[in-house]
């Protein structure tokens, strides 16, 4: 059977998915969380607490500034200890409240039984300040907060909703066992978003090597109008969102352009069931399916975390960090980012902990460019990463820009199959980074 796919580049990096098959498991609730209030992109969340407060699951602790923000509830009920700043995994210092959790009390009205709620008679407006009120963010990895992305400026028009239910990142499983478990869940949620984006079609894109989601997915869809799902090749970085919006598609999102120019919205699979518990059951989003996975870790799988929960307290659940860890990476290891502690605490969009041995992780001898343009066949954007990087190095800013660094997606396909280990990812994500720091300063 032949499968859609993306046209340009991409590469094929052992899957190591090895917690497929392990059901999602509920963590107990840990002695103390750490809750920050930017978990998503754009301004953080302005604390609405202060020491000493008392609060519960699902009370609002953050109230979103700005268009393009989300609020933050507690993920636990207990004792403010303080609202202070914490290290988080990009390393800098951000605003973060500490709650000292005491039992387990629910707000009220949170609906937490397992009746599947159907019927949604919501208006479009009603289902977008619901998905507002109860913080959803998109929860494949970028944080943009929902309500934002399906309220269509006017002059646009959606014709398709694309759920991405992709998860090409090797070791991670936790949109795959969340598909199989919560499927009708999910179908429930993207029936909502549909219904708030005017009822366009919708593409639920799958890779082929999760053939049991596909045909679970493809069973219930049934059910429901105007719903396809669609297997796709399994390459990476299949789940890119430019990528994914190709494949199903063949539309291409122009440079500097979003989805919506296209008459696309993609959303992930996590996020649809995010957006089924927050307009159904009136619940926050506050807790998250994490895989805690690594060749040496004794007791790796996908467990139902409380948001704020510290990554060591994760990893003691799953039978320590193993002697010789090197690493310890949010996410998969072509897009995470490596901790730099392990008291950083799980989010909203932390997908995966995954550690790294030392062998795997020492520094690599960095050998002069061949020039064998392998790069430049694996960029699925079309990119010259070679030369990216060497414009980077010399800071030739604007020659960077005019050969589309903004455009880069930073999947990380270039640096994995280069032969002379360039570091060709760091290089092109500082120059991204500096090109739109200068473009902001241009239109200023």
């Amino acid at each position: 059977m032949k499968y859609a796919t993306f046209p340009k580049g991409g590469i094929h990096p052992h899957e190591h998915k090895q917690t497929a098959h392990l059901p999602i498991e509920h963590l107990p609730l840990p002695e103390q969380v750490v809750i920050p209030l930017g978990q998503h992109l754009g301004a953080p969340a302005h604390p609405l607490v202060k020491r000493g407060d008392r609060v519960k699951v699902g009370t609002r602790i953050g109230e979103a500034q700005g268009f393009i923000s989300a609020h933050v509830h507690s993920s636990v009920s207990g004792k403010v200890l303080k609202v202070d700043e914490i290290t988080d995994l990009s390393g800098y210092r951000r605003p973060a409240v500490f709650i000292q959790v005491e039992g387990d009390e629910w707000e009220e009205g949170i609906d937490r039984s397992p009746e599947l709620v159907t019927t949604c008679d919501l208006s479009p407006q009603e289902i977008i300040e619901r998905i507002k009120d109860a913080g959803i963010v998109g929860m494949g990895g970028a944080g943009f907060p929902t309500h934002v992305k399906l309220s269509i400026p006017p002059g646009k028009a959606i014709d398709t909703l694309i759920i991405n239910g992709v998860e090409c990142e090797p070791y991670l499983t936790a949109d795959h066992r969340l598909m199989l478990e919560k499927t009708d869940e999910i179908l429930v949620g993207i029936a909502i978003i549909r219904r708030a984006l005017g009822e366009p079609r919708v593409f639920i894109g799958i890779e082929a090597n999760k053939p049991d989601a596909i045909r679970v997915m493809k069973e219930r869809v049934k059910e429901w109008e105007g719903l396809e799902v669609r297997p796709l090749k399994v390459k990476y970085p299949q789940g890119a969102e430019k990528q994914l919006i190709k494949a199903l598609t063949g539309r291409e999102v122009p440079s500097g352009k979003l989805p919506l120019d296209v008459g696309c919205v993609v959303s992930n699979v996590g996020t649809a069931h995010a957006v089924y518990r927050a307009v159904q059951k009136q619940m926050p989003l506050v807790e998250r399916v994490v895989t805690v996975t690594g060749n040496d870790i004794s007791r790796p799988g996908n467990f139902l975390v409380r948001v704020g929960t510290q990554v060591e307290w994760v990893l003691d659940q799953a039978g320590g960090l193993p002697e010789d860890a090197g690493k310890v990476v949010a996410g998969g290891p072509m897009m995470g980012k490596a901790l730099p502690n392990l008291e950083v605490p799980v989010t909203k969009t932390t997908s995966g902990i995954l550690v790294l041995p030392r062998k795997d992780v020492g520094p690599r001898s960095v050998e002069p460019c061949i020039r064998c343009a392998k790069c430049v066949q694996a960029c699925p954007m079309g990119l010259e990463p070679y030369l990216l990087e060497r414009l980077s190095a010399r800071e030739r800013w604007e020659e960077a820009e005019a050969r589309g660094i903004v455009d880069c997606v930073e999947c990380g396909s270039c640096a994995y199959i280069c032969p002379a280990s360039r570091p060709l990812l760091d290089y092109i994500r500082y120059g991204k980074t500096t090109v739109m720091m200068l473009r902001k300063k241009r239109s200023a």
